[in-house]
Parts: C-alpha cells; sequence; structure tokens
C-alpha cells in the first residue's frame, strides 16, 4: 500500500519519527519507557483485542527501531533492556534483521481454497465436475470443499462462473519468494532464517503489521550530532518519494538535519557499470557461460543460496552503495557514510565485515521521512540548494527494473562496438528463480541476467513510501535530464582501480 497512508503506515512513522526526536534530544530511558503510551493512548483498543496487546507490540517495535532484537515471551525484562548497546554511533545491524512479533501475528491460513455466499447452486456444478481429488460436493445447497482432499490446484476456482470460489494465503509467504515462511506450531508466522535473504516483501505485504526490520535512525542521529562529518549517499529511487520536489530541496534537508553534504549513489551506479561491462566482455563466453548482475543483495544471495553452482558466474563488481561509499571516503577518509535508499537488505550489506568501513549506516526512505518529521522538515518548502547531477541516465536507471541490463549493455556497445549483447532480466524472486533454472538448460549460455528482489526494481523495495509506478515514472524523467546518457563516460572511472582494493 504504498503511497496510502493507513494506520499500519502510521503506527511505524509515529515509532521512528520518537526515536529520531529522542535522538536529537538525547536518550532518556524514561522517556523511551513512556512512548508506547504516547503512541497508543487513552484506554481503548484501536487496532488489537487489547489496548495493552498494541502497547506490547508498539514496544517491541521500539526496541527494534533502536537496532535491538525481540525480546522472548516469557522475557519480563524493560523494553530498555539490552539499548545500552545501540545507543552509540556504531551500532552494526545483527541478524535477523527482520523478524516476526508472534503475539501481532494473525495467524493467517498459509494456503486455504472454499466457497464463499457467492455460491449460487447451479445446474451444471462444474466445481463438483472439474475437481481431480474428489474435493468438492453439493452441501445444503451449496458447494462445499472436504479440506482434506483439497491439494490447492484452483481447477474449481477458475470453473466458477460467479467466482465464488477463492484462495486464500498468507500474505506475508504469498510474496516470499524464498518460502522461507512458514507457520510454528501455533499457527503464527515464522522465517526460517537459512532461507531468508532479507527483501523485505513480507514486511510490506503483512496487513498486521507483525513483521518489523531494525533500525539505525538513533545510532544515524548520534553521529551527525558529533564533530564527525556526515555525508548521505542517496540511492537513484529517491525520485518521486517525497512528492513534487527537486533534488536541490532534498539536499537542503539533509544539510537542514546536519549531514555535511549529499551525493548521488548513482555515480557509484556509473563505476559499477564500467567493471560489470568488463567482467562480462572478458569473461563470456570464454570463461563462463554467462554473467549476472550484483547489484542487488537479496537476489544475488538467492542465488548463491539456490544455485551454488552459479556463484562464480555472479559478477564480482562492487555494488553502487559500496562504491559510492569508498568514493565519498577517499576524498574524506575521516567522515561517516549514511547509505538512504529504497532497500531492506542494504542493511544486511554494510553489516558485512568487508563493507563496515565503507558504510557507516543504512536508512530506508521511510525512516529518513520520520526523521524529517521529527525536525519539523517539509521539503516541499525548503529552498533550492545548488546540486550538479553527476551521474549518467544509465547510472540513475539502476533504479528500475531492467535498468541494469540496459547500462552495461550500453556500456559494452561503447567499449567493444563489434560485441553482441544478450540480456535476460527477471524481477521478483520468484521469477529470478525460474530464470536461473532456464539458465541450467543452457538456454542462456552468453547472456548477461540481471536480477532484482523487488517487483519493478529498487523503487519497489521495503523502504520506499511511494507507489511504484509514480516513481518509476520520476526515475525516468530523471534519467531523461541526465547531462551524460552513458555510464561509461564517468569521470570518476579513474578511481575504479584504487576503490576496488
Amino acid at each position: 500500500m504504498r503511497g496510502i497512508e493507513t494506520s499500519k503506515s502510521k503506527i511505524r512513522q509515529s515509532i521512528f519519527t520518537e526515536v529520531a526526536r529522542l535522538a536529537y534530544e538525547g536518550w532518556d530511558p524514561i522517556k523511551f519507557e513512556k512512548l508506547p503510551y504516547k503512541i497508543i493512548p487513552g484506554e481503548i483498543a484501536q487496532y488489537r483485542d487489547s489496548v495493552f496487546i498494541e502497547r506490547a507490540v508498539v514496544g517491541e517495535r521500539l526496541r527494534a527501531a533502536m537496532g535491538l532484537s525481540l525480546r522472548k515471551f516469557d522475557d519480563f525484562t524493560s523494553i530498555c533492556d539490552g539499548i545500552d548497546e545501540s545507543i552509540i554511533d556504531e551500532k552494526y545491524y545483527e541478524p535477523p534483521l527482520i523478524d516476526i512479533i508472534k503475539f501481532a501475528c494473525n495467524k493467517c491460513p498459509e494456503n486455504k481454497v472454499f466457497v464463499t455466499n457467492a455460491c449460487q447452486n447451479c445446474l451444471e456444478h462444474p466445481c463438483v465436475e472439474i475437481c481431480p481429488k474428489g474435493a468438492v460436493s453439493i452441501v445444503n445447497g451449496s458447494s462445499h470443499i472436504d479440506q482434506s482432499k483439497c491439494i490447492k490446484c484452483g481447477m474449481c476456482i477458475n470453473a466458477c462462473e460467479y467466482h465464488a470460489i477463492v484462495k486464500q494465503e498468507r500474505p506475508c509467504a504469498k510474496v516470499c519468494g524464498m518460502n522461507a515462511i512458514k507457520s510454528d506450531e501455533y499457527g503464527r508466522a515464522e522465517i526460517d532464517y537459512d532461507k531468508c535473504v532479507s527483501c523485505g516483501m513480507c514486511l510490506v505485504n503483512c496487513p498486521f503489521s507483525a513483521i518489523i526490520d531494525k533500525s539505525q535512525i538513533f545510532q544515524t542521529i548520534t553521529a551527525i550530532k558529533s564533530d564527525t562529518p556526515v555525508y548521505a549517499a542517496i540511492a537513484p529511487a529517491f525520485a518521486g518519494q517525497f512528492g513534487n520536489v527537486s533534488a536541490g530541496q532534498i539536499k537542503t534537508a539533509f544539510l537542514e538535519l546536519g549531514f555535511t553534504d549529499v551525493v548521488e549513489v548513482a555515480i557509484g551506479a556509473d563505476l559499477c557499470t564500467i567493471e560489470e561491462a568488463k567482467d562480462f566482455t572478458n569473461e563470456v563466453p570464454d570463461k563462463q557461460p554467462f554473467m549476472a548482475t550484483s547489484c542487488c543483495p537479496a537476489w544475488s544471495v538467492m542465488a548463491k543460496k539456490l544455485f551454488p553452482e552459479f556463484a562464480p558466474y555472479i559478477s564480482m563488481a562492487l555494488t553502487p552503495m559500496v562504491l559510492t561509499g569508498r568514493l565519498i571516503k577517499k576524498e574524506h577518509p575521516d567522515a561517516k557514510v549514511v547509505f538512504v535508499g529504497p532497500c531492506a537488505a542494504k542493511k544486511l550489506e554494510a553489516s558485512r565485515r568487508t563493507i563496515r568501513s565503507d558504510i557507516d549506516f543504512v536508512l530506508t526512505f521511510e525512516e529518513f521521512a520520520s526523521i524529517l518529521e521529527a525536525r519539523d522538515i517539509d521539503i516541499s518548502e525548503c529552498e533550492e540548494s545548488e546540486f550538479v547531477g553527476e551521474a549518467s541516465g544509465d547510472g540513475i536507471g539502476f533504479a528500475v527494473s531492467g535498468g541494469v541490463a540496459a547500462a552495461v549493455e550500453n556500456a559494452i556497445n561503447v567499449l567493444s562496438p563489434s560485441r553482441e549483447v544478450k540480456t535476460a532480466r527477471a524481477e521478483g524472486l520468484q521469477n529470478c528463480k525460474k530464470m536461473l533454472q532456464i539458465a541450467k538448460t543452457g538456454k542462456y549460455n552468453g547472456y548477461l541476467l540481471e536480477g532484482m528482489a523487488c517487483p519493478g526494481g529498487c523503487v519497489a523495495g521495503a523502504g520506499t513510501i511511494a507507489p511504484v509506478r509514480k516513481t518509476t515514472d520520476a526515475v525516468y524523467r530523471m534519467k531523461e535530464k541526465s547531462k551524460n546518457r552513458f555510464g561509461v563516460s564517468s569521470k570518476y572511472k579513474k578511481y575504479l582501480s584504487e576503490l576496488e582494493k
């Protein structure tokens, strides 16, 4: 429901905003303990069966917003327990990044086909006739499905002209391309972390707001309040996220929050484009049958988990986030870098030991918007700051599905004009898996494969706040305005060899 204010989005924003306010005002455990009562006031429940459950859920969400893990059911400690480890500016994300508040879970059916009251008891009864397992019969003048026989094939659903038969699936499990969500012994959703790649699609699609991800809002603001310069590295998917505002106004908002400066991650995308173009030209097909892009962490982790034989075929190029972070720290070695973008999986990528020194914090657009709220900053009312867009149109295009493959293909056409480049792409992990299954047959030998975990690309990441279609259009408009078309022309490419060390 990106772009539509719901009770779920309002509660999330309230939690992030209150944590940001507390960070600016200074840590106060008493204030923190009172926040569930501030966010859920009064005596009457608004969203759940009990106001006490509502506050308990908010308490766990506040802990996650501070970067802490959820407490166990039988743990009666304060919501401040362990907080001393998080109220610093060097706190890294600890797994699990994404978790489920069990007492907030609705115990949604995993997978169930049933007949609604729209059944007309028609003469033909096609649902009965077509069922391969004899699970459908007529009971008391209406179709009835025997759940012990039903195999959820959906044939009865397609046969009913009245659309009276529906398939109900657990929303979080339905969107999980890794099939990582099952039920525990009480019917509550549970994440298999051996399968999870932290894409965050379950978080976005849980209507009960039972799924949480950890945040570094407090730690980021703590760093901003220090004497250390803090740079924002903003992903190109920012286009359209904050309304009809300019890049210059967004930069002003960052500066008013206390950031030293703002750098486009699309610059890093240009450098990634050059590296992947070189890798493809040098490796495919002589040394490997195909090459897969590397910029989406959830996609690359999925590929390595499910198709380990393909791990060597995933580009070794550093991601745009990392390249941008290294570029900033090359020029400002004492600075801290905050990646601000659409992706939940980037939080774990930045926590890897090899990357921690490049990216200090990761915030989603949703979290950044809450920090603005805490400081009463309206981007639409901000003045224009000078924002010199140095990234290419291809670098900006990384934010949408197909953009990475197109950028690399364009770079190859410039570097090796006679080279034929075939590409295939997939968005959403289910489709990404299908693409790699086809690759196993040899059909994609000689191809460049682009995978995006989120349907639509980065603009549909778990941390976005605007409708996907709207932001996609905004990215394309920003791409068209770029002075340079191809990433291969980046003026920063002279630093590539140094940044890769």
